[in-house]
């Protein structure tokens, strides 16, 4: 890869595609699901080998409850052993892994699962990598403004001191930059409801390339394009 090229601070993608990579192959969706899984182990070491620092992944939002029942219990299974997996990754790779979204409608075991392997591997200085389970960037800021009302209930704060700062320390990515790219595979052009408040100047990077067959080498293609924009803020080059 180019060493001239600007890596990236944080990188967030919706892994699209699994699903219908597996039914063009004539498999069941769920086998999709476990391929997909696979690449996600893949992407996060060469993200980090390149010099990302944050990766963010889209794994099961608010509306993937609406999926046919047999595929949400499939999904739930494949999160649970992914848990165990990346607790192990973790430990390897010197991970810090964090799980954004609405854990509060997780089974009790996925919870504690989640708690422990965010506790194992808080300390850890290699990629920051968070995994977005049961999230929805509307239902993140819904949770938001909650906090914060109860904090302007409670006399902790005023209204008058509410600012783009305080919304940044009780959304979920609270002391985590906000991603520079997003990728999304499988040719879909839309940001279905993932981070709505941290891409506001996030590049945007749409590939054709389903999710369970995203390599590196498509990673150093989104790179490249990234490096291609006039990064701009408030009419002034970055």
């Amino acid at each position: 890869m180019d060493e001239s090229l600007k890596i990236p601070q944080h990188v967030a993608i919706i892994l699209d595609g699994n699903g219908r990579w597996a039914k063009a192959k004539g498999m069941p969706r769920n086998y999709g699901h476990v391929q997909g899984a696979k690449t996600v182990e893949v992407i996060c070491e060469e993200a980090y080998k390149m010099g990302v620092q944050y990766l963010t992944v889209y794994a099961f939002s608010t509306e993937n409850w609406n999926r046919p029942k047999d595929e949400v219990d499939a999904l739930m299974k494949l999160l649970r052993n992914y848990m165990k997996t990346c607790l192990t990754t973790a430990a390897k790779n010197r991970m810090c892994v964090r799980i954004i979204g609405d854990k509060t409608r997780l089974d009790p075991d996925l919870q504690e699962r989640i708690a422990e392997l965010e506790e194992a591997t808080k300390n850890n200085d290699g990629l920051h990598f968070q995994v977005a389970i049961n999230y929805g960037g509307r239902d993140e800021l819904v949770r938001a403004v909650k906090k914060i009302a109860a904090k302007v209930e409670a006399g902790e704060i005023s209204a008058d001191g509410i600012d783009e700062a305080l919304v940044n320390d009780n959304i979920d990515t609270h002391g985590i930059p906000d991603p520079d790219l997003l990728i999304r595979t499988c040719n879909e052009q839309r940001i279905s409801n993932f981070l709505l408040w941290q891409l506001a100047y996030t590049e945007f990077y749409f590939t054709p390339v389903a999710w369970p067959d995203f390599t590196k080498e498509e990673l150093e293609k989104a790179i490249v394009a990234y490096n291609k924009r006039d990064r701009k803020y408030g009419g002034l080059k970055q």
